[in-house]
């Protein structure tokens, strides 16, 4: 039974991030003042081959039809038939504008496509170093604690790492959690 309490604990209260298992290795990078200004010029280069690019209030994306696989083919179809049947088509319809119309939103469809995945990616890598920086700082903050108790000047230090945990009420940090399952074998034993 103790082990299943102790199950518990670690799907609340995950392992330190050096015992979890990742799929990629622990981030070690930086991003130079001169990288960011790289990739802001490259997305600002972005943002400027699309002039036409055009901001919609959420009531106007409420009462647009919405383009998904099946209605790109509907609207590709819809385009052979009109190039295909130019005499079915009154003349105040204009052929070549629903062309262009269709050919963009392919277009941008697949740029979408690619902005999707690299926003993925950074929220993903922004996530996982992220985790990092809070792990190493719950240690930190741990080690801070631990070295108060012993030298003078840090137990301000520890009350102002502790400041985060104020709003917790009576919660601990995930560290001391699982330092008491660990030395117990269960919580509060």
């Amino acid at each position: 039974m103790c082990g299943l309490r102790v199950q518990h604990i670690v799907a609340v209260y995950p392992l330190p991030l050096e015992n979890q298992p990742m799929p990629y290795q622990s981030i070690s990078a930086t991003l130079t003042n001169e990288k960011l200004q790289e990739i802001k010029f490259a997305i600002a280069t972005i943002q400027n081959s699309m002039p036409f690019l055009v901001s919609l209030t959420p009531d106007e994306r409420r009462k647009r039809f919405k383009m998904g696989d099946k209605s790109l083919a509907f609207v590709s179809n819809s385009v052979t038939v009109t190039q295909n049947n130019r005499e079915i088509v009154p003349a105040s319809f204009d052929i070549a504008e629903f062309t262009k119309d269709y050919q963009l939103t392919v277009v941008l469809s697949e740029v979408l496509g690619l902005l999707e995945q690299l926003t993925e990616q950074v929220d993903d890598t922004l996530m996982a170093v992220g985790s990092e920086s809070i792990t190493s700082s719950l240690l930190i903050y741990d080690y801070v604690k631990t070295a108060a108790r012993h030298k003078p000047g840090l137990k301000s230090v520890a009350d102002q790492l502790g400041e985060r945990f104020k709003a917790m009420g009576n919660r601990r940090p995930k560290t001391e959690k699982m330092a008491e399952v660990s030395n117990s074998g269960s919580v509060g034993a």
